[in-house]
């Protein structure tokens, strides 16, 4: 199993911080200009998710869904989000960088190469959303084999034994969705309900990585930093709509966001 991202939450447990996660779509605007903002905000973050931009998606709110309709309508394919991930991992700042997306354009690609070429470009881990435990068991032991880190969801809803054998199955990282809803949504729990949720997930096994995500934002950031990791993609999506509706320079404006949510935690 690649230890990468175990070293980034181990790096960042030592600052007495937590993990810092960012959620960019692959190609969001164009893939130059996604590389250009993995490139800059790398240098402030732990651990880089990039989403595969999907026509159709399940979990994903209007934030997010804008940035997939750019890079769709650019024209951005398999192969090039792997190339932005090639290109970034031989990057001065580069960090474990996450593939997160659907397991339809997996299962399209093809499971042996799309695995393959992950662990030929770098790859750390996956998230595939539509593919719950226990039906993701066979392909997670595949990622294991690639030394691919498959992570596992969690919601408010999972039952306490599903909870316990999902934990146990687990790899290297866990993400807990805060609440119910789409990504980008307003915080609809308070984060001391979410922290005492989450902590209930940690006493099943302290040594695995969870990581709090849906809801995190430069406001709500703060006061969830007792996690272990805390993942920001919608509010960087919507940063990246307003420079570009602005004429402005995306790469330059998400790095000050990434910077300033950085201080937030530290």
């Amino acid at each position: 199993m690649s230890r990468q991202i175990s070293l980034a939450f181990e790096k960042a447990k030592k600052a007495n911080r937590p993990a810092l996660l960012t959620y960019t779509v692959a190609g969001d605007n164009t893939k130059k200009r996604s590389l250009e903002i993995l490139n800059s905000i790398s240098k402030s973050i732990d651990i880089c998710e990039l989403g595969f931009p999907h026509n159709t998606p399940i979990g994903d709110g209007g934030e997010i869904q804008t940035s997939s309709y750019r890079a769709i309508k650019n024209g951005i394919t398999m192969n090039d989000i792997f190339q932005i991930v090639k290109k970034f991992k031989k990057g001065k700042h580069s960090k474990p960088i996450i593939l997160m997306g659907y397991y339809n354009m997996i299962l399209q690609y093809g499971e042996n190469k799309f695995l393959n070429k992950c662990k030929k470009t770098g790859v750390n881990g996956l998230i595939v959303v539509d593919l719950p435990w226990p039906e993701n068991k066979v392909f997670a032991k595949k990622c294991k084999k690639k030394s691919i880190s498959f992570v596992q969801l969690l919601s408010p809803t999972t039952s306490k034994i599903r909870l316990k054998k999902i934990v146990k199955d687990s790899h290297e990282m866990i993400y807990y969705i805060s609440m119910l809803s789409t990504t980008g949504g307003r915080l609809k729990v308070s984060p001391k309900k979410i922290l005492k949720n989450y902590f209930n997930i940690k006493k099943i096994n302290p040594k695995k990585n969870c990581v709090i995500g849906f809801g995190i934002t430069e406001e709500t950031i703060s006061k969830l930093k007792s996690a272990d990791g805390l993942v920001v993609g919608s509010a960087i999506c919507k940063e990246i709509t307003r420079s570009l509706n602005n004429r402005q320079n995306p790469v330059t404006n998400v790095s000050r966001l990434v910077a300033k949510l950085k201080k937030k935690i530290l």
